[in-house]
């Protein structure tokens, strides 16, 4: 079984993917990511963490069509697969249990300094 955590910058690509549909290639899920994250990244750190979650087993690709604005250049276009969607439900799923436990969140009594 392939390790199932996923880092911070992993998760929220893969969630991109999912989101980006057939628009899920490199040059636009960090075009993407950028626009919701209001933080930088370069195209070598998507196609990376594309690559290992790959390899992991969450993602797959295919060659897409030739396009006239690439030159006739094809774009890889990135789907999860259901290992990667497993993959989101356990990170969602600690994540919120965390949340849960948290005083502040969980109606204890909580201070704050």
């Amino acid at each position: 079984m392939n390790e199932m955590k996923l880092g911070n910058f992993e998760e929220t690509l893969l969630l991109l993917v999912g989101i980006l549909g057939d628009e899920a290639y490199a040059f636009r899920i960090g075009e993407e990511y950028e626009a919701q994250t209001e933080r930088p990244t370069s195209v070598g750190a998507v196609h990376s963490t594309l690559n290992r979650l790959s390899k992991k087993g969450f993602l797959v690709s295919e060659m897409g069509s030739p396009t006239s604005e690439r030159g006739g250049r094809r774009k890889r276009i990135y789907k999860i697969t259901a290992e990667g969607q497993r993959a989101l439900e356990l990170s969602r799923d600690f994540k919120l249990s965390l949340w849960k436990q948290f005083p502040a969140f969980s109606g204890k009594k909580f201070k704050f300094i």
